[in-house]
């Protein structure tokens, strides 16, 4: 191993792009440079499967032979204009969406060409619809089949529909 690879440093950064079927994408720092490698397993640890374009993250990086690559992820802030462009939620304020409890539900299924899916809460047998447009402006790209998350609920026109969704591990933290 490289002496190099060793010394760690704390970076401030926006997600270029980020593929979960890939499993890695890129980070650029806030300061420039070259662009960061984020893998799939390094986001997995913090509790997440992806993470949307334009997204703030704070990581621990290491310079090695192959270039700039994340070993940590310490945080994830949502893409700056994260606010949902949807009617279902135009009776709510932000702050009434905020006040919503996070609940505990698993993801049915996510279609992200189609553009939604459904996840259930623990002990709740009715379907939470969630967009992709929420998903989005929560800071994530795509969930997949039994992924744990938290939601922020409201009864829309048409429903539940979740308002928010975050990793349920850093939900809880």
């Amino acid at each position: 191993m490289n002496q190099r690879e060793n010394i760690s440093r704390t970076v401030e950064g926006r997600v270029k792009w980020f593929d979960p079927v890939r499993g890695f994408g890129f980070v650029l720092a806030e300061g420039g440079g070259k662009d960061i490698l984020l893998h799939a397993n390094v986001l997995r640890n913090f509790g997440q499967n992806s993470v949307a374009e334009g997204a703030r993250v704070s990581l621990v990086v290491q310079s090695t032979d192959r270039g700039e690559q994340a070993i940590e992820v310490l945080q994830i802030e949502r893409p700056e204009g994260g606010t949902i462009p949807l009617a279902d939620f135009e009776e709510f304020t932000a702050e009434q969406i905020r006040d919503l409890p996070l609940e505990p539900a698993r993801v049915k299924w996510f279609d992200k060409i189609k553009g939604f899916g459904f996840a259930n809460v623990f002990g709740r047998a009715e379907d939470v619809f969630i967009h992709i447009e929420v998903l989005r402006a929560s800071g994530l790209a795509d969930l997949g089949p039994g992924e744990a998350v938290a939601l922020r609920i409201v009864d829309g026109k048409r429903g539940r529909m979740a308002s928010e969704v975050s990793a349920w591990e850093a939900a809880i933290k």
